[in-house]
């Protein structure tokens, strides 16, 4: 890892577009190993959830509420992540802690596509009340570029506040009413991004990606933090890490642990028919 703290610069850029990129943020080391363990894991492929858009492409997640001693942990829960999470997020006085992640993946040709929608526009289902107090953390495993469906934003679009949400095939999709209106006055950015990089981004910003149409897979994990003061109501007792601070580890515990794929009994993967934001 890069072990560079953000600078108030960069604090205010995640603040104005909603976004915040840090190129190089691992190295391809780190970036060998956490693909390697990933596309060999058994627990990721038996928990692997298929989600179908509008159009009936599918793109496969595996989703999980305990961050562990596993390779995917280390990273969530490593020292420089976290802080930097903690700098981004609103009410500093309150402790970072682990909402869940997700391992992404979209398969040569056959990814499908996420429509435009707020991370908390699912998460409002949650009953979590303080939208500021929440992020999404990307590492990119693989590269990401408009052929193969990366993520798009709608800079600035987080200030908008949370905007009505139904439902796209299996996923649930923001007002294109409101995305149309956005998309008159806001930039519309390709997040494009190399093996390594990493993307902080806002739970209200409007995002969305394209199927994967190329012959190259694209892989991609993602972490979702809250502060221990935003508590969600109507959340399950199996993702208490939610209001869980976390036990942060050394930045170098990713390549010098002793560190696999994840612990199928401990790490809380999430059933779709579970999902109450997809009901």
């Amino acid at each position: 890892m890069t072990n560079e703290s953000l600078t108030p610069e960069q604090v205010q850029q995640y603040n104005q577009d909603g976004y915040l990129i840090i190129r190089s943020f691992l190295n391809a080391e780190e970036v060998d190993k956490l693909y390697h363990v990933a596309i060999e894991d058994s627990a990721i492929s038996k928990h692997a959830i298929n989600i179908n858009d509008s159009t009936g492409k599918r793109s496969k997640l595996s989703l999980w509420y305990k961050p562990g001693d596993d390779v995917y942990g280390l990273l969530t829960r490593s020292q420089q992540l976290v802080e930097a999470v903690d700098a981004l997020l609103d009410n500093p006085s309150s402790a970072v802690c682990h909402y869940h992640s997700k391992l992404m993946q979209k398969e040569p040709r056959v990814g499908g596509a996420w429509e435009w929608h707020q991370d908390y526009g699912y998460w409002y289902k949650n009953e979590f009340l303080l939208p500021d107090q929440m992020m999404s953390v990307m590492v990119a495993i693989t590269d990401a570029n408009q052929e193969n469906g990366c993520l798009q934003v709608i800079k600035g679009s987080h200030k908008m506040g949370r905007v009505e949400h139904g439902f796209a095939g299996e996923q649930v999709g923001a007002s294109q009413r409101y995305v149309d209106l956005a998309l008159k006055t806001m930039e519309h950015v390709f997040v494009e991004l190399t093996a390594g990089d990493v993307l902080f981004f806002h739970s209200n910003i409007l995002h969305r990606s394209e199927a994967n149409l190329s012959d190259k897979p694209r892989w991609s994990m993602i972490s979702c933090y809250n502060r221990q003061s935003n508590i969600g109501y109507n959340e399950s007792s199996s993702s208490s890490a939610s209001i869980t601070p976390i036990d942060v580890v050394p930045n170098e515990a990713l390549l010098t642990w002793d560190a696999a794929g994840l612990v199928e009994e401990g790490a809380g993967f999430l059933s779709k028919e579970a999902d109450v934001s997809l009901k």
